[in-house]
């Protein structure tokens, strides 16, 4: 079949006032974004007429400044999911400017299935290759593309030249059966390829096909420093303890590992540590940290969702493929992140708290339990189901005026059922077989910064003691109060809630 070639301009007049998006991509590498731009333009010329117009996004999670950032600007967006890390949105989202829905990532695909989202009008996926056959050869993640392809009334085809062809083959294309005929994933190494190198769509469903030459908009993450090096370090020790103790097998199990400094730097100690075997990782989202180890020997093999690196590391990687071909798969986030997955394979997973609690509750989302700061992204996906689920975080934030240990979390992502082990600067709280108390009085005495810990432990003077949860609720929340108040928890004073 012959497609048709048209401009980006051409693509975004097909998309009208409150269709649905499908965008392939995640975080934000592999996402369309010659379509979006042109996009946000007729929504400022349809709005400086008086008319009306926003879309609904649906992406696997978050998108670069090019979809996100110029939507928001253009206030196009009326309802967003799942995840985001654009300034100009979360401002917008925080403004009551758009409806944001926060979605596990691995429950995203699904959810659009299902219908509970509406439907799909149009599906825009970046590719390095279509053939006239249907086969769209993705880029650099896997997202939600399948489903939104299936699902979507007409596709728009980004054909990007920044990505290079060798990407060919790097994907492993699988998407569940529903209840009641969804049978188990077939999944039992990391390595495991289960499905097809292609999304295979119905080539007439193909509206037209964009050309561009638009790299990622990919984030560079600050280098490590002695503070989340540290935390680096106390999780490698935590690791080598673990095994050594026997709760570990010696040949180590598979990572998952969050976005950021602090999760680069947790994966370059574990590299450095030669007690800790080569290992395998199976994660979302696959760092520059995670190609350095495996060009160094020390990741034996990555299952990841995205490819979110640097733009030159991503250029070596394709200038390179004979040798990463056989060390890397990308996979659709529903796979990637996929609860049974991590339980079966007994995934160590690390991921980064905004705050914890004294009992082991961790808010990874909210500032001040009201702003939203990213979204929950797939760390709910792997905690609930991990072998040994980490939290890092620095114990404290803007200087020592915000202690990340609190007595009450102001938004709560993940429980104190999931939590297994809180690891800051100061050290390792390890919560397993612990009770409330028990926890409580480990997290101090491991995690907090020395100018909170006397904070914290007369809080709990404030409660009765004696209960499973020991809570002065008029206190609970106090630090939060006094930081918006005075802009420094350190100037609390109990004395009021005696």
């Amino acid at each position: 079949m012959a497609f048709n070639y048209i401009s980006a301009a051409e693509a975004a007049s097909l998309i009208k006032h409150g269709y649905n998006i499908g965008l392939s991509g995640f975080t934000p590498a592999g996402t369309a974004k010659a379509v979006t731009a042109e996009l946000a333009k007729i929504a400022e010329a349809e709005h400086a007429k008086g008319n009306p117009f926003q879309v609904g996004i649906f992406t696997g999670a978050s998108t670069g400044d090019s979809c996100d950032g110029v939507l928001s600007r253009a206030k196009a967006i009326r309802y967003r999911a799942p995840y985001t890390t654009n300034a100009d949105f979360r401002k917008a989202v925080n403004n009551g400017e758009i409806a944001y829905n926060d979605i596990h990532l691995s429950q995203m695909a699904q959810e659009v299935r299902y219908g509970f989202l509406g439907k799909v009008n149009v599906a825009i996926l970046e590719a390095c290759e279509v053939t006239p056959d249907g086969k769209i050869y993705l880029t650099a993640a896997g997202g939600i593309s399948p489903t939104i392809a299936r699902l979507a009334d007409f596709i728009i085809v980004e054909l990007n030249a920044a990505h290079s062809k060798a990407a060919m083959g790097l994907h492993d294309v699988y998407e569940p059966l529903d209840p009641p005929y969804r049978r188990e994933i077939p999944i039992y190494t990391p390595s495991d390829r289960i499905g097809l190198p292609y999304v295979q769509v119905d080539p007439k469903k193909i509206v037209g096909i964009v050309e561009t030459n638009w790299p990622d908009e990919a984030r560079a993450f600050s280098e490590a420093d002695p503070l989340t090096d540290k935390i680096g370090q106390n999780v490698a020790d935590f690791l080598v303890h673990e095994m050594k103790a026997g709760r570990i097998p010696a040949s180590f199990l598979p990572l998952q590992s969050g976005v950021g400094n602090i999760a680069n730097a947790v994966l370059g100690a574990l590299g450095h540590d030669k007690t800790i075997p080569a290992f395998n990782v199976y994660t979302e989202v696959i760092q520059n940290a995670v190609i350095g180890l495996i060009r160094d020997g020390r990741v034996k093999f990555a299952s990841g969702c995205s490819l979110t690196v640097t733009n030159d590391c991503l250029n070596e990687v394709y200038n390179d493929m004979d040798f990463f071909r056989d060390k890397l798969v990308l996979r659709p986030s529903e796979i990637s992140n996929s609860p049974e997955i991590v339980r079966r394979l007994g995934i160590i997973s690390i991921n980064t708290a905004i705050e914890a609690d004294l009992y082991g509750n961790v808010n990874s989302t909210h500032i001040g339990g009201t702003k939203m700061m990213n979204g929950i992204g797939g760390s709910g996906d792997f905690t609930r189901n991990a072998y040994i689920s980490i939290f890092t975080c620095p114990s404290v934030a803007k200087g020592g005026k915000i202690s990340a240990i609190v007595p009450m979390v102001a938004h709560e992502d993940h429980s104190e059922h999931d939590v297994k082990i809180i690891i800051t600067e100061q050290g390792v709280a390890d919560l397993r077989g612990k009770s409330p108390k028990e926890r409580a009085q480990t997290i101090i005495e491991n995690c907090v910064h020395p100018d909170y810990k006397n904070i914290l432990w007369d809080y709990l003077k404030l409660t009765d003691g004696k209960s499973q949860t020991p809570h002065n609720i008029r206190a609970a929340l106090a630090l939060h109060a006094e930081l918006a108040q005075s802009g420094d928890m350190r100037n609390i004073d109990w004395g009021q809630y005696k």
